[in-house]
């Protein structure tokens, strides 16, 4: 960013003189004095793109005709957890169970999972909670709760299949 300075001079005006009328001489005398002018003249170097990660969230049952329902939704890149992402978009997430028993997030009853079907290489890497509930199943489910969206610089798709264990 460069920065321009412009100074101008600040010479002293002569006083300035009011006389008010009806025969009462009233005299204003002011001294104005122009003020020194400083200008900035920026050069802006054009505004960066967050990066933002396309979310599609494919329905845990499918319609009538055969085809799961798709839900989609985008986040900035590394500022959100999967959970928030979807109760920010008012999409299911928990089973009958994960309704009553969910921890909200904390990471301690292991019932928000999703099965992460494109894009895994955009979400963090799983965490100890992670591996700790989800040690015997497969490598592609993950805890919404603790999966992050990216990581501030990378963009992409991510598909994520809503309660897999549904799909029995």
């Amino acid at each position: 960013m460069a920065f321009a300075v412009n100074f101008s001079p600040s010479p002293l005006r002569s006083p300035e003189i009011t006389i008010c009328s009806n025969n009462f001489p009233k005299s204003i005398i002011s001294f104005t004095r122009k003020r020194p002018m400083l200008s900035f003249a920026t050069t802006e170097e054009p505004p960066t793109t967050t990066p933002e990660i396309e979310l599609e969230f494919i329905g845990p049952k499918p319609d009538g005709d055969g085809k799961y329902p798709v839900d989609k939704a985008s986040a900035v890149s590394g500022e959100k957890l999967l959970r928030t992402i979807m109760a920010d978009n008012k999409l299911e997430l928990y089973g009958t169970y994960g309704k009553v028993m969910n921890c909200g997030g904390g990471g301690s009853c292991g019932t928000c999972i999703v099965e992460v079907v494109e894009g895994k290489d955009l979400l963090n890497e799983r965490t100890n909670t992670e591996l700790k509930y989800l040690k015997k199943k497969p490598e592609a489910w993950r805890l919404a709760c603790q999966t992050i969206v990216g990581n501030k610089e990378n963009s992409g798709k991510v598909v994520v299949q809503r309660l897999p264990q549904w799909k029995k």
